[in-house]
Formats: structure tokens, sequence, C-alpha cells
């Protein structure tokens, strides 16, 4: 039986903002997908959607009946099956659009890279946590740390899937800094990380990903090819102007001049139909999701459950700072989905076991660990 002190501490807040969060994903998913759910009403994405918000919220649910202290000690476990699973997914793996990111066991699709956002949350809690590692740790302390980046950033970039490989270094950056770290480590991490750049670019970056870069520095130089998503998504958000053109009334994605617009520019899609305003709701609802998950942290009684929380306030941050910066123009398209917006089950998932995660540090805060 679950003790009442974790009932009474579950942060009800949160999930009615989540709530709110999904509601507008679902409108956006089925206005873009409204001419496939008219010409087959029963097998379409959008029913598929709703079954993976459901198995979502089943594991948000399981994920708070584990005491996050147990998964301390099998992060290093986690971390290595991961890894396992992302050299699996170049050798077996399913390969879409030219690139191999899936894993398909039993007739299940999943993406590893979607795991190992929350693995690396986990693993590096646990190695930040640990009794010898103070605040503003020293460089021979965050070697480890860096140095697990490493494997799991060039499988996934081999995918190739720039858009997860970022989102895995933000989320270990954030959590750094959450720790402390000494401007003289910054400035010697940049300055080496610059003799990179130019083998990164040559030899690690495909031709189309060095071109989305190219167009954001000159979003003219190939408006019908490379520049085309960024172009349109631009078009179908100003076009939204302050109020919208009104639900499933925009022109852009039912014209289909808007490409992936269930997936990465779904932002797009809501911000046609629902203009500033709905624009506006949105931000502030992800900005009030993260305050809330802040909050969590102040309260935490212990650092492990405190960096948990960060990790994965971070995850959910980054995404959506990713994709609105991608479809306004302000970053390259990368191909990173808006949170509990976006159509995608291991997505979904993922960021539902993130949400069950804060809620569980957050009911049970009344437990101090002296760690």
């Amino acid at each position: 039986m679950m003790d009442r002190r974790l009932i009474e501490n579950f942060d009800w807040s949160i999930i009615w903002v989540l709530l709110g969060i999904i509601a507008i994903g679902l409108l956006s998913v089925y206005s873009a997908l409204y001419m496939q759910i008219q010409s087959n009403p029963t097998h379409n994405l959008f029913v598929k959607q709703l079954m993976w918000l459901a198995v979502g919220f089943a594991v948000m649910f399981a994920t708070l009946f584990i005491d996050y202290q147990q998964l301390r000690v099998i992060s290093t476990w986690l971390y290595v099956l991961v890894l396992l699973l992302l050299v699996a997914v170049l050798v077996v793996g399913k390969e879409v659009n030219g690139a191999r990111r899936w894993l398909d066991l039993g007739g299940v699709q999943f993406q590893p890279s979607e795991l190992m956002k929350i693995v690396i949350v986990i693993y590096l809690a646990g190695v930040f946590s640990s009794q010898d590692v103070s605040a503003y740790p020293s460089l021979k302390k965050l070697l480890l740390p860096v140095a697990s980046l490493v494997a799991p950033v060039l499988l996934i970039l081999a995918q190739p899937d720039l858009g997860t490989a970022i989102c895995v270094v933000t989320i270990a950056g954030t959590m750094i800094f959450f720790m402390g770290i000494r401007w003289k480590y910054i400035v010697g991490f940049v300055l080496g990380v610059v003799p990179f750049i130019y083998p990164v670019w040559e030899h690690v970056l495909k031709p189309y990903q060095k071109k989305r870069i190219l167009i954001l520095l000159r979003p003219d130089l190939d408006p019908l090819g490379a520049g085309y998503h960024i172009r349109q998504s631009k078009i179908a958000i100003g076009s939204g102007m302050v109020w919208g053109k009104g639900f499933l009334n925009g022109t852009q994605s039912k014209l289909h001049f808007l490409p992936e617009k269930h997936t990465d520019f779904i932002f797009s899609v809501w911000a046609e139909e629902w203009g500033f305003v709905g624009c506006a709701v949105l931000l502030f609802l992800f900005v009030l999701l993260i305050m809330l998950a802040l909050r969590v942290v102040r309260r935490s009684k212990d650092r492990y459950g405190s960096l948990l929380v960060v990790g994965m306030t971070a995850l959910i941050l980054w995404q959506v700072v990713i994709n609105v910066g991608m479809v306004i123009g302000l970053l390259p398209v990368v191909g990173i989905t808006l949170p509990f917006v976006s159509y995608g089950g291991s997505s979904l998932i993922t960021l539902c076991f993130a949400i069950g995660m804060i809620e569980n540090v957050s009911m049970r805060r009344y437990v101090f660990q002296n760690r």
C-alpha cells in the first residue's frame, strides 16, 4: 500500500499544466492529419497518437511506484545497455529516408536514442551525487561525465540524428552547470572544441545537414530545396497573425505546403490556426511547466533527486527551445519534436517518463537523504 505522505506530496499543478499542453497537441495533430482522418477514420496516425498517449500515461503512473534512489544503483548498467542498443541500431536497425534510427523488437519499433536522453540523466545524476563530488567539481571530476557523452553522441550522429545528439549534449551541459563549473573550464572547453569544427564539418555532418546550417545563414540560398521547409514554416506562422485562421482552416497545412506538419513543424500548424495569441498560450504553458518542475528541485531534500529533476526538466526545456527556434528560423532544421505536442511514440513515452520522475522526486521529498 502506498504511503499516505507520497499521495499528499503529489504535485497536481504539474499534471494540470501538462494536460493543457497535451490538449493543444491533440488539436494540432488532428488538424495536421485531418485529410488522412477523413479518408480512414479508424486507422490513422491520430488514433495511434491516442494509443501512444495512453501508453505514456501508463508509463508515467508506473514510474511513481519506483523509489528513484534505486535507479542510482543500476545507473551504470542502464547506460551500458542503451549504449549497446545504439550500436545495434547501426547494425540491424530499420532504415527510413536514409537514416537508421529504429529497432524492431517483436513488432514494436522504438528509438534507442530517445532512451539515451533519459539514461544520461540517471547516469550523470548518480555520478554527480557521489560523496566525493562537491559543488564546482575539479577538472578531474568532470572527465568521467564528459567522456560518458562521447560514445552515445557519436553513435547518435552516425544514425544520423543531429537533433537528438544536440539534445543529449544540452541536457548533460545543463546538469554540469547546475553542479557549478568554473569559467576557466568553459574557456578551455571552447578552445578545445575549435580545432574539431572543420573535421566535424567535413567528415561527420551529412551534406543535407551542412545545407541546413548554410540555409540558416543565407535563407535565400535554396528556397525550393533545402530552404523549403523553413520558408513554408515562416509563411504558416506569419499568416496566422494575431488570432489565427481558425481550427482546421490553415491553408499551408491543408494544401500540403508545410512538410512534416504533424511532427517537426507542428508548432507552425498551431501558429497558423491560432495566431500569436495561441502561440503565447502554448509557450506560457511550457514556461509554467518548467517553473513548476524547478520548484521540485528547490524542495528536494537530496542531491540525487535534485539532479534527476534538473536533467528531466532540461530534457523538456531544450526540446522546446530547439524545436521552436527551428521552425521560426533562428536555429537550423535538425529534426526534433515539440514535447507533448508533436506526433511520435518513442518521444512521447520518454517525456511521460520524465514527468513521472519529476513527480516521483516531489512525492518523496519528505524523506531526508544526507547525500
